[in-house]
């Protein structure tokens, strides 16, 4: 219907707060759940968890680290608005992974399960906070700048980007353990694919 959506409600800002603190739970139980199984995944999530298991510093902090450099690209593509909730959302992910672990602990996870409810958690946090006009910025803000001033496509720069995460992975994870890593973040990627249609989903 013409006009559909101009007329549709914006999200206010307490419907906003409430999806970033779920969006970046769920995502911060999905890191667990990959840690718990000695997992990895794809994108800046993947290399901070490479980054984590080779260094022994905690995800948060470097997942934050990791990030600082793209804010500035998500200013300048995509506005202040997101940017802001990207980075509270980065923030909030990178404060729950460390809090998290007091709270919850997984003793023993076989690594096919792990990777499962990993990509299924991760997938509901991240389509929480597209929905809000969040995201967990990184490769994902660089991929479709490339596209938008170089030409080159988004897709096959983020499939760039994760080939060396998974490829650095071998180097401190077992290779079985990366295989089933793959699996969940295919899964990941399937959930957003299948989900994320404006289409669908259009209050903004």
């Amino acid at each position: 219907m013409p006009g559909a959506m101009e007329t549709t409600p914006r999200h206010s800002l307490l419907e906003d707060i409430q999806g970033l603190f779920v969006g970046t739970l769920l995502v911060a139980l999905s890191v667990q759940l990959l840690q718990s199984a000695g997992l990895v995944t794809g994108q800046i999530a993947g290399l901070s968890l490479v980054t984590a298991y080779a260094s022994g510093i905690g995800f948060g902090p470097v997942f934050f680290a990791f990030n600082l450099p793209f804010y500035w690209l998500a200013l300048r593509r995509v506005g202040l608005a997101f940017t802001l909730k990207t980075f509270g959302a980065v923030a909030l992910l990178s404060l729950f992974t460390e809090l998290l672990p007091n709270l919850l602990r997984i003793e023993a996870m076989h690594p096919l399960a792990g990777a499962i409810l990993a990509g299924a958690t991760a997938g509901a946090g991240l389509l929480a906070l597209f929905r809000h006009g969040a995201s967990l910025g990184g490769v994902g803000i660089l991929a479709f700048w490339l596209q938008d001033t170089r030409g080159i496509k988004a897709g096959w720069v983020q499939l760039g980007f994760d080939a060396v995460v998974f490829a650095l992975a071998f180097a401190v994870i077992p290779p079985v353990t990366v295989l089933y890593s793959l699996i969940g973040a295919g899964l990941l990627n399937v959930i957003i694919a299948t989900n994320h249609r404006r289409d669908r989903y259009i209050a903004r």
